[in-house]
């Protein structure tokens, strides 16, 4: 247990008060702008990959991770491998992993039902018109390693690829001086991982991007990562797909007063303790239960090992915030558009309604959002720094394509030909015009 002098205080704002707007701004801006040096090494590294392949991932993961081997092959984990990691961890790990697993499984398999179906339907002269589903061929998917390890993240990337129907899931996890962390390793066993491959950074990125004589290209890469892994992600984008470029992790609380102090403390905890930019904002009505969060944070807070970085995070980004009321309270929620949002309310299913931009809502006091972090059901893989204004969690869907279905009947072809004449003819592409007209005078 940590015995930290670190103290923390999230900036008081209040609405009321004149120069609010200005403050809140300030508070909320955080530069996604990249080091340009970290920015020339990526592409560097990505262009060294690309020319080399294997020779190259082997020199930077020597370099970076100590990691020495004489052949990429060397570097790959086999099915064993994972199955043993798995049998291998304590009973209560053990269960604890299979539990979320199966939970993650369920909802995605549910998300496929309600959204990922091929459909069709003909219209009233026989044309058919529809949309087919199907899942992408390879993903790769970038799990970190290092200072910390994240089973979690090897469940909520590999088993919605998984219900989708993926055929090859190709998992990279640095592991430092040869470090493997049984539990990544049982997650990826448990989630239904292909081949997993110990290496990491840009390096790992652009061999799953170009391919190498080792690990195979993919179409699409997801999962989070530092500023190298994000930079290459972003780089590597239109050779193949990604999931997101993330920011800092958020956490959005709104209150009505009617949660123990302590609770509400911990939930801004478990977000700043992740790293001094992650953002962590309380909003709430009632100005006395601003100053009991304040309390339980100044309780709490030498209690937790991670206590320095959850000081500078709330010091630097935190904030407790006085509203007028919780309809605006609802407001400003949506103007930040936070990754994660707990309504920590009486009355969950009444503001519910007003929350239009958020990744993941969590309803209710009991519902603490480190519960979607590790085993509730839905993805914790969620858009950050306002960017749920018009993004959405990883799911099901972000590991399918959506191709259009079109059969033109005879009587089709002769009222969709003269529609198609008269538009072509008014761009000035007559040969479209003639193909669609020769089928509507057959």
């Amino acid at each position: 247990m940590s015995l930290s002098v670190a103290s923390a205080r999230p900036l008081r704002l209040s609405t009321a008060e004149a120069d609010f707007e200005t403050r809140f701004a300030q508070r909320l801006h955080w530069s996604a702008e990249t080091d340009a040096a970290i920015e020339q090494r990526v592409a560097d590294i990505l262009a060294d990959v690309k020319a080399r392949g294997d020779a190259a991932v082997l020199a930077y993961t020597q370099r970076f991770d100590g990691l020495s081997a004489a052949s990429l092959t060397e570097l790959e984990l086999t099915q064993a491998e994972l199955k043993a990691a798995f049998d291998g961890l304590p009973p209560a790990q053990r269960d604890a992993l299979q539990q979320a697993a199966d939970r993650i499984r369920r909802y995605h398999e549910a998300q496929k039902k309600a959204s990922g179906e091929s459909w069709t339907y003909r219209d009233e002269d026989g044309t058919l018109l529809g949309q087919k589903v199907t899942p992408l061929d390879r993903v790769g998917i970038y799990v970190p390693g290092g200072k910390a390890a994240y089973p979690s993240s090897v469940l909520m990337n590999a088993i919605p690829a998984h219900v989708a129907g993926v055929g090859e899931i190709v998992m990279v996890v640095p592991t430092p001086r040869g470090e493997k962390n049984p539990l990544v390793l049982a997650a990826a066993y448990v989630a239904g991982v292909s081949r997993a491959f110990t290496i990491g950074g840009a390096q790992a990125v652009a061999a799953l991007a170009y391919g190498t004589q080792t690990v195979p290209k993919v179409d699409k890469i997801t999962g989070p990562g530092n500023a190298y892994v994000a930079s290459a992600k972003r780089r590597v984008f239109g050779q193949v797909g990604i999931d997101m470029i993330a920011g800092p992790s958020e956490i959005l609380v709104l209150a009505d007063g009617s949660t123990p102090p302590d609770w509400v403390a911990m939930d801004l905890f478990s977000q700043a303790e992740h790293d001094e930019l992650a953002q962590s904002i309380l909003l709430c009505p009632e100005a006395a239960y601003l100053d009991e969060v304040q309390a339980a944070i100044d309780r709490l807070l030498p209690t937790m090992p991670r206590a320095e970085i959850i000081a500078k995070s709330l010091n630097g980004r935190g904030a407790l915030i006085l509203t007028r009321s919780m309809e605006e309270a609802c407001d400003i929620s949506n103007r930040i558009a936070p990754e994660h949002l707990e309504v920590s309310s009486r009355e969950p299913h009444r503001w519910e309604p007003l929350l239009k931009h958020a990744g993941a809502i969590f309803l209710g006091a009991y519902t603490s959002e480190s519960l979607g972090d590790y085993c509730a059901g839905p993805n914790h893989v969620l858009p950050t720094s306002g960017t749920a204004r018009f993004s959405s969690p990883l799911g099901v869907y972000d590991f399918q394509k959506r191709s259009s279905l079109i059969e033109v009947s005879p009587a089709g072809a002769r009222r969709l030909g003269q529609i198609a004449s008269v538009l072509a003819h008014g761009e000035g592409l007559q040969a479209h015009a003639r193909a669609a007209e020769m089928r509507g005078d057959a």
